[in-house]
Protein backbone atom coordinates (compact mmCIF):
# COMPACT_ATOMS: atom_id res chain seq x y z
CA UNK A 1 0.00 0.00 0.00
CA UNK A 2 2.87 2.38 0.63
CA UNK A 3 3.54 2.35 -3.07
CA UNK A 4 0.12 4.01 -3.59
CA UNK A 5 -0.39 6.31 -0.57
CA UNK A 6 -3.30 8.19 -2.17
CA UNK A 7 -5.17 4.91 -2.58
CA UNK A 8 -4.77 4.15 1.13
CA UNK A 9 -6.02 7.64 2.05
CA UNK A 10 -9.00 7.32 -0.25
CA UNK A 11 -9.88 3.90 1.16
CA UNK A 12 -9.92 5.34 4.68
CA UNK A 13 -12.19 8.25 3.69
CA UNK A 14 -14.51 5.95 1.75
CA UNK A 15 -15.00 3.78 4.82
CA UNK A 16 -16.64 6.67 6.69
CA UNK A 17 -20.28 5.63 6.40
CA UNK A 18 -21.66 8.56 8.42
CA UNK A 19 -22.14 10.62 5.27
CA UNK A 20 -23.97 7.87 3.41
CA UNK A 21 -27.78 7.69 3.38
CA UNK A 22 -29.39 5.29 5.80
CA UNK A 23 -30.54 1.82 4.84
CA UNK A 24 -33.18 1.67 2.15
CA UNK A 25 -35.86 0.59 4.61
CA UNK A 26 -35.34 3.78 6.63
CA UNK A 27 -36.01 5.89 3.55
CA UNK A 28 -38.77 3.92 1.86
CA UNK A 29 -40.53 1.91 4.58
CA UNK A 30 -43.58 4.17 4.35
CA UNK A 31 -44.26 2.84 0.84
CA UNK A 32 -44.91 -0.61 2.28
CA UNK A 33 -47.97 0.81 4.08
CA UNK A 34 -49.40 2.71 1.11
CA UNK A 35 -52.96 2.00 -0.02
CA UNK A 36 -51.56 1.72 -3.55
CA UNK A 37 -49.24 -1.14 -2.57
CA UNK A 38 -49.75 -4.02 -4.98
CA UNK A 39 -51.92 -2.05 -7.38
CA UNK A 40 -51.13 -1.78 -11.07
CA UNK A 41 -48.92 1.28 -11.61
CA UNK A 42 -50.99 2.17 -14.71
CA UNK A 43 -53.63 3.31 -12.23
CA UNK A 44 -51.34 6.16 -11.12
CA UNK A 45 -49.25 6.86 -14.24
CA UNK A 46 -50.79 7.98 -17.52
CA UNK A 47 -50.13 6.09 -20.73
CA UNK A 48 -48.63 8.01 -23.64
CA UNK A 49 -51.20 10.22 -25.30
CA UNK A 50 -53.83 10.06 -22.53
CA UNK A 51 -55.69 13.38 -22.46
CA UNK A 52 -58.95 15.04 -21.56
CA UNK A 53 -61.78 13.12 -19.88
CA UNK A 54 -59.93 9.78 -19.86
CA UNK A 55 -57.01 11.30 -18.00
CA UNK A 56 -59.28 13.18 -15.61
CA UNK A 57 -61.18 9.96 -14.77
CA UNK A 58 -57.99 7.97 -14.16
CA UNK A 59 -56.53 10.74 -11.99
CA UNK A 60 -59.76 10.98 -9.97
CA UNK A 61 -59.74 7.21 -9.33
CA UNK A 62 -56.08 7.32 -8.29
CA UNK A 63 -56.66 10.30 -5.99
CA UNK A 64 -59.58 8.45 -4.36
CA UNK A 65 -57.12 5.71 -3.35
CA UNK A 66 -54.82 8.37 -1.90
CA UNK A 67 -57.57 9.99 0.19
CA UNK A 68 -57.76 7.11 2.64
CA UNK A 69 -54.06 6.26 2.51
CA UNK A 70 -52.26 6.12 5.88
CA UNK A 71 -49.04 7.49 4.33
CA UNK A 72 -50.58 10.26 2.21
CA UNK A 73 -48.50 13.05 3.78
CA UNK A 74 -45.21 11.11 3.59
CA UNK A 75 -45.89 10.27 -0.05
CA UNK A 76 -46.71 13.88 -0.85
CA UNK A 77 -43.61 15.20 0.93
CA UNK A 78 -41.45 12.69 -0.95
CA UNK A 79 -42.91 13.60 -4.34
CA UNK A 80 -42.43 17.32 -3.72
CA UNK A 81 -38.92 16.90 -2.29
CA UNK A 82 -37.61 14.87 -5.23
CA UNK A 83 -39.80 16.75 -7.73
CA UNK A 84 -41.36 13.52 -8.95
CA UNK A 85 -42.18 14.28 -12.60
CA UNK A 86 -44.84 11.66 -13.35
CA UNK A 87 -47.94 10.12 -11.86
CA UNK A 88 -50.22 10.68 -8.91
CA UNK A 89 -48.24 10.88 -5.66
CA UNK A 90 -49.71 11.86 -2.32
CA UNK A 91 -53.01 12.71 -3.96
CA UNK A 92 -51.41 15.27 -6.29
CA UNK A 93 -51.16 15.16 -10.06
CA UNK A 94 -48.07 16.13 -12.03
CA UNK A 95 -49.44 19.60 -12.76
CA UNK A 96 -50.52 20.16 -9.14
CA UNK A 97 -47.06 19.26 -7.85
CA UNK A 98 -45.45 21.43 -10.52
CA UNK A 99 -47.60 24.37 -9.40
CA UNK A 100 -46.63 23.89 -5.74
CA UNK A 101 -42.93 23.60 -6.59
CA UNK A 102 -43.01 26.71 -8.79
CA UNK A 103 -44.86 28.69 -6.10
CA UNK A 104 -42.24 27.66 -3.51
CA UNK A 105 -39.44 28.76 -5.82
CA UNK A 106 -41.14 32.12 -6.42
CA UNK A 107 -41.50 32.67 -2.67
CA UNK A 108 -37.81 31.84 -2.17
CA UNK A 109 -36.72 34.34 -4.80
CA UNK A 110 -38.91 37.05 -3.29
CA UNK A 111 -37.45 36.68 0.20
Amino acid sequence: MEQFPSVAKEAVSMADTRRLPGPNADLWDWQMRGSCRGMDSAFFFHPDGERGPARARREARAKAVCLSCPVLEMCRRHALAVQEPYGIWGGLSESERDGIIKARKRRLTLT
